[in-house]
């Protein structure tokens, strides 16, 4: 499974009242391990940013004056984003800007050209209602470092934004299946065990003198205890792998 976290900076806050895209970041995931084939542009947006973006993301107009137009770097990013599912945050936003960049290259909107979409804020809200879901929060709440986020950056976003992304998803990747009606975790979610005798594991067996160690060791607990210490105990076999009857 290929999916892109995507994330871009603008000149302003309105896509539909001239302001235009100057960077766009996107991180790969694949199976939801990271590749590293990443892909980033800075954008000429051919105007100035609003004082208050530019606050934001502190690209200047002078930065962006010698690097390509969106036309320039368009096709290639169509073909790293085709047929992939877009992850974002707030893809209202960003999908409005990609979608007015294409419109005026005569070209269908951007989600045509890619397999689907994750809202991570939207996912944020039904995780967490009532509370703060910006990538800032987030980052703290689910433990992603983002010290050195000082300005916004469209691929330091979208790296962050991976993270995050894995960290709410956990889950789907482990020996686990997520149930959805218990309650003892922030998704309100319960955890039901899969054997792992369904899995062909490789069995190591230890060393005679690490065997010699490890008794050492329990008959060193024996004597404090002046007993026989539970490992020791021959354990109780699993529900179901009980040897047949003769």
């Amino acid at each position: 499974m290929r999916q892109l976290i995507l994330d871009t900076e603008t000149t302003g806050l309105n896509a539909k009242t001239g302001d235009r895209l100057l960077e766009i970041g996107c991180v790969e995931l694949v199976n939801r391990r990271l590749t590293g084939n990443n892909l980033h542009f800075y954008i000429n947006p051919e105007r100035d940013s609003d004082p208050g973006a530019l606050a934001v993301h502190g690209l200047t107009t002078e930065f962006l004056s010698d690097k390509p137009k969106f036309a320039e770097i368009a096709e290639e990013l169509r073909e790293y984003c085709r047929d992939a599912e877009i992850i974002i945050h707030n893809a209202a936003f960003d999908l409005g800007f990609l979608d007015m960049e294409f419109g005026r290259l005569g070209w269908p909107p951007f989600m045509q050209h890619c397999s689907g979409l994750i809202d991570t804020l939207l996912r944020a809200r039904e995780m967490f209602p009532g509370r703060r879901n910006s990538l800032d929060a987030l980052c703290e709440r689910l433990g992603v470092n983002n010290a050195h986020r000082t300005l916004h950056g469209a691929l330091l976003d979208a790296e962050l934004l991976a993270d995050v992304y894995l960290a709410m998803t956990r889950g789907q990747e482990s020996l686990v299946i997520e149930m959805g009606d218990g309650d003892n975790s922030d998704t309100g979610a319960h955890r039901e065990k899969i054997s792992l005798r369904q899995f062909d594991l490789p069995v190591i067996a230890a060393a005679d003198d690490e065997v010699a160690q490890h008794a050492g060791v329990l008959n060193d607990i024996d004597k404090g205890m002046k007993g026989t210490c539970v490992w020791r105990t021959e354990p109780a076999a699993p529900e179901g792998d009980a040897a047949p009857a003769a």
